[in-house]
């Protein structure tokens, strides 16, 4: 597989591109206190289907879902259930992608439950730094520049404000395949890693915890939680490298 796409391939990247994006935005507006995350992943399901879409995730390495949601200290790749109510004040990480024409689209917010005045002080930072993290990171991504040059501005971005970013999971290309070649970290130096090329596509996703860096992996093999019980935030977009800059395809 190429790993620059052709101006034809990324039309077709952005159209999948914003089908996620609706997406996630039908499922953000369902995350209200009393749902559990099995109806996130109901509302995901019909929106991928009523965009004559499939999902990305389901079946994926055997995951059994078409949505990641990750509520508080769960960091990524929480698995819907009908167990898991959302209360007021919490907040949950919404991950999803889709395939459209031969073509994947991969994104990632995270939410408050209900009132976002209930949600803790350091916990509305935490998801505003992590929001300014990616796009810290996507302002880096420029033909000439370095995956290092994107990595370090993540993580600059989230210690600044007092977090912690998670080495174990990292960014990648995106094209025919859910997950291409290049990794992208959320750390790293400047001037560092493979040189970005026109027509590279990359998925840039910080995950920022509110406190150690460290994580654990449930018994269900796929939730990703912080070691110390801190909440995470986690924010995705999918990005098109062009000769007049970062192109986000998963923003409308």
């Amino acid at each position: 597989m190429s790993m620059c796409k052709t101006p034809a391939e990324l039309e077709k990247m952005r159209r999948s591109g914003l089908a996620v994006q609706r997406v996630l935005r039908q499922v953000a507006a369902g995350a209200v206190p009393g749902a559990t995350t099995w109806d996130l992943e109901t509302l995901a399901d019909a929106a991928i289907r009523g965009e004559g879409a499939q999902s990305a995730f389901r079946g994926y390495r055997g995951y059994p879902c078409v949505l990641c949601a990750s509520v508080n200290d769960e960091i990524v790749h929480g698995i819907p259930s009908r167990k898991k109510l959302l209360r007021e004040g919490d907040v949950v990480s919404l991950d999803c992608g889709v395939l459209l024409d031969g073509y994947y689209g991969d994104s990632a917010l995270t939410v408050p439950v209900g009132d976002p005045a209930r949600v803790p002080g350091p916990v509305r930072r935490l998801l505003a730094a992590t929001q300014a993290a990616l796009d810290a990171g996507i302002a880096s991504a420029r033909v000439g520049n370095y995956l290092g040059d994107i990595s370090f501005a993540v993580q600059k971005k989230a210690e600044e404000e007092g977090f912690s970013v998670v080495r174990e999971f990292v960014g990648h290309g995106i094209g025919t395949h859910l997950h291409e070649e290049p990794q992208v970290p959320n750390y790293g130096q400047p001037g560092a890693g493979r040189r970005l090329r026109e027509g590279m596509v990359l998925c840039i996703e910080p995950m920022v915890n509110q406190g150690s860096p460290q994580v654990r992996l449930l018994e269900d093999g796929w939730t990703a939680v912080t070691s110390d019980g801190a909440c995470s935030a986690h924010f995705e977009h999918t990005v098109a490298i062009t000769r007049d800059g970062p192109w986000v395809l998963t923003r409308a």
